[in-house]
C-alpha cells in the first residue's frame, strides 16, 4: 500500500526541526546554568593552578641551580692538594642547603650525589652508601646515572672491605655489552676479584676485556696483568 503523501500545507503546519532542537538546547542550558557556571570556574581554577605551579617550579629550579653552582664552584676550589678539610666541609654545607632549601628543584637531585661523594671522601662510607642509594631511586630509569651510581657504590663497598658486595653491585653493568661504562666496570671488577681472592675470575675478565676493547687506552695495562 502506497504511503499517503504529506501535503505542503501540513508540512508548513509542523514545527521546524532545527528550531525545535535549538529551543531544547536553550531550555537545557537555562535549566543547568549553575552547573555550567561552576564547570567554567573549575576549569579556570585548574588553569590558574597549573600556571602558578609552572611559574613556581621555574623559580625553584632557577634558585636551586644558582645555589648548586655556588656549591660546585666552592668544591672545585677546594679539590686542590693543598686544600684543607674546612673547604670540603663548606662545600658539603652548601650542597646540603640546595637539598634543604630547594628540594623540589632538579639541582637538589644532583646535590645529593655530591654530598654522597663528600661523605665518601671523608671516609664515612655507610653515610655515602645511604645517600647514593637514595640518589639511585631518584634517577631510576636513567641508565647512565644508575650505572655511575653503581660504580660509586662499588667504590664505597671496596673501601669498607666488602668486596663481594662491590662485585655484586657492578655485575649488572656487564650484562649490557653496549653500555658506555662497561669498560670501566670490567677493570674495576678485575681488581675486585683479585682482592677477593678469585684470580681465575679476574683473569677471565681481563681476557674478555682484551678481546672486546682492542682500541682502549687501558689495553696495555690489561695485557700486562694477564
Amino acid at each position: 500500500m502506497a504511503k499517503k503523501k504529506i501535503s505542503r500545507k501540513e508540512l508548513l503546519k509542523r514545527p521546524d526541526e532545527f528550531l525545535t532542537l535549538s529551543s531544547r538546547a536553550v531550555n537545557f542550558f537555562n535549566a543547568h546554568t549553575n552547573v555550567f557556571k561552576y564547570m567554567g570556574l573549575a576549569i579556570a581554577l585548574i588553569v590558574v593552578v597549573y600556571l602558578g605551579l609552572n611559574t613556581y617550579m621555574r623559580y625553584i629550579n632557577k634558585k636551586g641551580q644558582n645555589a648548586y653552582n655556588l656549591a660546585y664552584d666552592t668544591l672545585s676550589q677546594n679539590m686542590r692538594p693543598d686544600a684543607g678539610p674546612e673547604g670540603l666541609k663548606k662545600s658539603e654545607e652548601l650542597f646540603d642547603k640546595v637539598i634543604d632549601d630547594y628540594g623540589l628543584s632538579k639541582a637538589a637531585r644532583l646535590a645529593l650525589a655530591q654530598v654522597a661523594y663528600l661523605q665518601f671522601a671523608d671516609k664515612k662510607y655507610d653515610e655515602a652508601i645511604a645517600l647514593y642509594k637514595k640518589f639511585s631511586k631518584k634517577v631510576s630509569g636513567n641508565v647512565d646515572f644508575e650505572s655511575l651510581t653503581n660504580l660509586a657504590l662499588a667504590a664505597c663497598y671496596e673501601a669498607k672491605g666488602d668486596m663481594k658486595k662491590a662485585i655484586q653491585t657492578l655485575n649488572p653493568i656487564l650484562n649490557r655489552p653496549a653500555h658506555p661504562f662497561r669498560e670501566t666496570a670490567m677493570l674495576s671488577l678485575e681488581r675486585l676479584y683479585r682482592l677477593d681472592g678469585q684470580p681465575e675470575k679476574a683473569r677471565e675478565i681481563l681476557k674478555e676485556f682484551v678481546e672486546e676493547y682492542k682500541t682502549s687506552p687501558f689495553l696495555p695495562m690489561a695485557k700486562a696483568r694477564l
